[in-house]
């Protein structure tokens, strides 16, 4: 069983992991807790970053830079949200010492002297022949897929697929028969007893941030969409914080005014936008930015490790104000109810 990823960056704390290989993630962006995050990745003997870009967060920190070729620069296969494996095609070469993914993990293979482990490597589609037979008997068995031919032909084929299937409608829902992938059919739940929250608003820290998606021309860390200049006009530049106008009124925030955001790990400026889009007590802060991990906290659901990035609890102020006003409108902030 391989390690979460917080588990992984646990392990780095203990000594455990000293040289870490990162593929196509913007993780000093992304990964909450930011500041903890980048102190952990700093204290890598060796930390390698493969990706298109070398001008994410996380490249900026490595070692070693591996360019990696784009979605249009390389063959292999996909898979998308409703199961359907789909195969890219390359349309043009990368571009100066870029290699494609498949390329680059057999040629440190060879380097590592270990090719023999990669022998079946001749190609992506070759790749993907070992891929059907490590699913075969899984349920995303698609070990009656026989190549990229099929699957063209299809316009793509969904999990499962197993060997001898007979081919059927071209969209299938998961489970529409009534059967799950147990022995006796039958589905399994997991239940959570309800918990609290692992930070909750207080007197000192009263407002609730809240994070998530901000406009359609962001997409996750920015790696791509902030290098067009079309979609760098459609949503503001600089990071921004929603506020309800109640609580812009009891801090003396105009809009547009800079507000300091604190937790209790980090701190940033936004410019304020002053909006019945959030609730009294509640502020909105889009993930795209780069400083807003800096607010966010280390809890993470039990059974998938997927972090709380949603809600932490923070204070505000007005950009300048001194201490004094700060507690001061942290008070009018829990008193206005």
């Amino acid at each position: 069983m391989s390690w979460a990823y917080d588990q992984i960056l646990d392990g780095i704390d203990r000594g455990e992991i000293r040289g870490l290989w990162i593929v196509a993630t913007n993780t000093a962006h992304s990964w909450i807790h930011q500041g903890r995050c980048r102190d952990r990745l700093s204290r890598l003997d060796f930390l390698v970053v493969q990706d298109l870009y070398d001008t994410t967060e996380t490249a900026r920190m490595a070692g070693l830079i591996l360019p990696a070729a784009g979605w249009g620069e390389k063959d292999g296969t996909f898979i998308n949200s409703e199961r359907r494996v789909g195969v890219c095609r390359k349309v043009k070469s990368p571009p100066g010492q870029a290699m494609s993914d498949f390329n680059i993990f057999r040629s440190v293979a060879r380097a590592w002297g270990c090719s023999d482990l990669f022998k079946e490597w001749e190609s992506p589609e070759a790749a993907f022949q070992i891929l059907k037979r490590l699913s075969r008997g899984q349920p995303c068995d698609i070990t009656g897929i026989r190549g990229y031919e099929m699957i063209e032909n299809a316009g793509g084929i969904q999990w499962p697929y197993p060997e001898n299937s007979i081919a059927t409608a071209t969209e299938r829902r998961l489970f529409e028969e009534g059967r799950f992938f147990y022995e006796d059919g039958r589905a399994r739940f997991i239940f959570s007893e309800p918990r609290e929250p692992d930070e909750s608003p207080d007197s000192e820290y009263p407002f609730w941030l809240l994070t998530g998606r901000g406009t359609s021309a962001q997409w996750h860390t920015q790696t791509r969409t902030s290098k067009s200049a079309v979609l760098r006009q459609l949503y503001p530049r600089q990071i921004y914080i929603e506020i309800h106008p109640t609580d812009a009124a009891a801090l003396s925030v105009a809009r547009y005014e800079r507000v300091q955001v604190t937790s209790r790990r980090g701190e940033l400026e936004a410019r304020a936008f002053v909006t019945a889009g959030v609730a009294p007590g509640q502020v909105f802060i889009p993930m795209h930015y780069e400083e807003t991990n800096r607010l966010t906290c280390s809890a993470f659901d039990p059974h998938s490790r997927q972090p709380s990035y949603k809600a932490c609890a923070v204070k505000l102020r007005k950009a300048g104000d001194d201490e004094h006003e700060i507690k001061r409108s942290s008070r009018a902030a829990m008193a206005r109810d």
